[in-house]
């Protein structure tokens, strides 16, 4: 196991320790683990299942379930696009297509600089601002072309 990998599993252990006595501690955990490391580290589900006495399947199957969860850390910025319905039906797809091209990357990959992360996201709850994002965590609504170029030149400067 390497040094890093050994922190990490010291780290992860303490919030598990820190946090196994709330009801259902997993999820909290996991928020905790990935908050700490802005992912879930190598080492750390296989840490987590053995302080809860889980499988590390049960472990992974929750944490690979979450769409917040990452096995790597994201970009300096995330952007999230709302990819339900109502954001298709206002043009969320074709933003999608402008924003992976501007950016080089796919839904869920980080710029080769590790400035922008872009995640696809599955309801935002601005249905009637369609389409939405989500710029480090600030929700912005009615996204239009224009918009998105002006927040992806921020975010890239």
């Amino acid at each position: 196991m390497s040094n890093q990998i050994e922190e990490h599993s010291v780290r992860v252990a303490a919030i598990c320790d820190q946090m196994s006595g709330l009801e259902g501690p997993l999820l909290p955990i996991l928020h905790e683990v990935q908050e700490e490391f802005g992912h879930i580290p190598d080492g750390a589900i296989q840490t987590i299942s053995k302080k809860l006495n889980l499988s590390r399947a049960e472990v992974h199957g929750v944490a690979s379930f979450y769409h917040d969860f990452r096995e790597e850390k994201a970009g300096k910025h995330v952007i999230k696009i709302c990819r339900a319905e109502a954001c298709q039906a206002m043009g969320a797809d074709q933003l999608g297509e402008q924003v992976r091209r501007h950016l080089k990357v796919d839904w869920s990959q980080t710029t080769s600089d590790r400035k922008v992360t872009l995640e696809p996201v599955f309801c935002l709850g601005l249905c009637a601002c369609a389409p939405a994002a989500m710029v480090d965590g600030k929700l912005v609504g009615r996204v239009s072309t224009d918009r998105m170029n002006r927040i992806l030149d921020e975010v890239r400067s």
